[in-house]
C-alpha cells in the first residue's frame, strides 16, 4: 500500500533538536521566568541581527505584530491601508482590528506578488476618490521576496506612506544583499508551528529601521504603557512574548538557513519533474526559502488537481481559497481596484507537501505525480 505523503509533519523534529529544547524548556519552568525575560530581550537581539534591522519587538502572534505595526505607523479608524487580497487576509483582519479599512493592490499573473505597477494603479484610483492612504503592506508570499521591493519601497517614500514587509512565510528570503524584513521601515513576522521559524504555539516579531516606531510598537505590546501602569500611547494591548517561546525560537534560529536550502532543493526537484502544463511561481535561489510550493495546471481545475493528488496519496491544500475582497465581512473599499489576477490566483492554485524533514521515498512520489501530470 502507497503510503501518503503529508503536507507537513511537525513531530519529525531531529533527536538531537528535540532533546534541546526539552531541556531548554525544562529550565523555563524552573526559572519561574515566563514573560518579557532574558529569553525574550536576547531573542530579540539576535533576530535584528540576523534580518539586518536596527531592531525586534517579540509579540505573542503574528496577526498582532501587524495590528501593532500599523499602530506604530500612526494608522487609526477610517485610515486607509493598502495590501494584497491573495495572502490569507491577515492584513486586512488587522486593519479592519483598529478601524482601519483595506484598499486592494493586485498582483503580477506570474508570480502573484506585487507589483511597483499595480501599486501605481491602486494609489491612484485611491487618490482619486480623495483618500489618503498611510501604509503599505507588502507580503513575500510562499516565501518569494518580491522583487521589485527596492523600487516599492522607493514609490512608497515619495508617496508619504509608511512601507511595511509581512514577512510571516519569507524568514531568511535575500537579494543578496538585503534580507526580507530590513526593507521597510517596519517588518512583521509569524512564528506559528508551521511557519520555516515555528514556535511550539503562537508567537511573532516586529523588526524595522524606524526607531521610534519600533519603541511605540514595543510600548502598545503592553498596554501602552510609559511604565508600570502609566498609560502614554492609547490602543495598546496584552501582546507579550513568552520566555518559552523565544527560547524555543533562539534554538531554532540558527538552522534557519540549512532548512531554507532543504527546502529550494525540494522545490527544484518538483520543477525537474514537471511538464509545461505546470505553472510554478517562485524561483530556487536564495531570494525564495520555500515556505509554500504553490501551482497551477493547464487545464485543470482546483478541485480537480486536489481530487488528483488525493488519488496519489499526497495531501495537497490551497492557499488562500478566498481573496480579502471576496471575504464576507465589512469592507468599505472591496471593489474600489478591480483585481482580476489575485481572484484567478485563489482559485485555481493548488499547494504541495514542502518541508525539510520529507523523505526522499516521499520526493519521489510528488515527483512521479507531477511527471504524471505534466503528460
Amino acid at each position: 500500500m502507497t503510503q501518503k505523503v503529508p503536507f507537513n509533519d511537525l513531530s519529525r523534529i531531529s533527536a538531537d533538536l528535540r532533546a534541546l529544547l526539552v531541556k531548554k524548556s525544562g529550565e523555563i519552568v524552573v526559572s519561574g521566568n515566563y514573560i518579557l525575560g532574558p529569553e525574550v530581550s536576547q531573542f530579540e537581539i539576535e533576530l535584528a541581527e540576523f534580518v539586518g534591522a536596527d531592531g525586534a519587538v517579540g509579540v505573542a502572534t503574528g496577526t498582532d505584530a501587524i495590528i501593532l505595526a500599523l499602530l506604530a505607523a500612526g494608522v487609526g479608524p477610517s485610515d486607509v491601508v493598502m495590501t494584497m487580497p491573495n495572502a490569507g487576509a491577515y492584513t486586512t483582519v488587522a486593519s479592519r482590528a483598529i478601524g482601519a479599512e483595506p484598499v486592494f493592490v493586485d498582483v503580477s499573473p506570474d508570480t502573484l506578488q506585487m507589483t511597483l505597477e499595480s501599486l501605481r494603479i491602486a494609489l491612484s484610483k485611491t487618490k482619486s476618490k480623495g483618500l489618503k492612504p498611510k501604509v503599505v503592506v507588502v507580503t513575500h508570499l510562499f516565501g518569494q521576496l518580491n522583487s521589485e521591493i527596492t523600487e516599492i519601497v522607493d514609490l512608497a517614500k515619495s508617496e508619504g506612506l509608511v512601507l511595511v514587509e509581512d514577512c510571516a512565510q519569507a524568514i531568511g528570503a535575500t537579494n543578496g544583499s538585503k534580507m526580507a524584513g530590513s526593507f521597510g521601515e517596519l517588518a512583521t513576522f509569524s512564528f506559528f508551528p508551521t511557519k520555516n521559524l515555528g514556535a511550539a504555539g503562537d508567537a511573532g516579531a516586529i523588526t524595522g529601521s524606524n526607531t521610534k516606531m519600533l519603541q511605540i510598537a514595543r510600548q502598545l505590546r503592553q498596554y501602552g504603557w510609559a511604565s508600570k501602569y502609566s498609560i502614554e500611547i492609547p490602543f495598546g494591548r496584552n501582546s507579550r512574548l513568552d520566555e518559552l517561546q523565544a527560547a524555543i525560537l533562539r534554538i531554532k534560529l540558527p538552522h534557519v538557513i540549512t532548512w531554507n536550502q532543504t527546502r529550494r532543493e525540494i522545490y527544484e526537484r518538483y520543477q525537474e519533474a514537471s511538464g509545461k502544463k505546470i505553472k510554478f511561481f517562485s524561483t530556487p535561489n536564495p531570494s525564495y526559502v520555500g515556505h509554500l510550493c504553490p501551482i497551477v495546471v493547464e487545464g485543470m481545475t482546483q478541485s480537480q488537481l486536489l481530487e488528483y493528488f488525493e488519488a496519489k496519496s499526497i495531501v495537497a491544500s490551497v492557499h488562500f481559497p478566498v481573496p480579502d475582497n471576496r471575504q464576507k465581512i465589512d469592507l468599505k473599499y472591496r471593489d474600489l481596484v478591480d483585481v482580476p489576477n489575485s481572484e484567478e490566483g485563489c482559485a485555481r492554485l493548488v499547494t504541495l507537501p514542502l518541508f525539510p524533514e520529507m523523505t526522499d521515498a516521499e520526493i519521489n512520489q510528488v515527483c512521479i505525480a507531477l511527471t504524471e501530470l505534466g503528460d
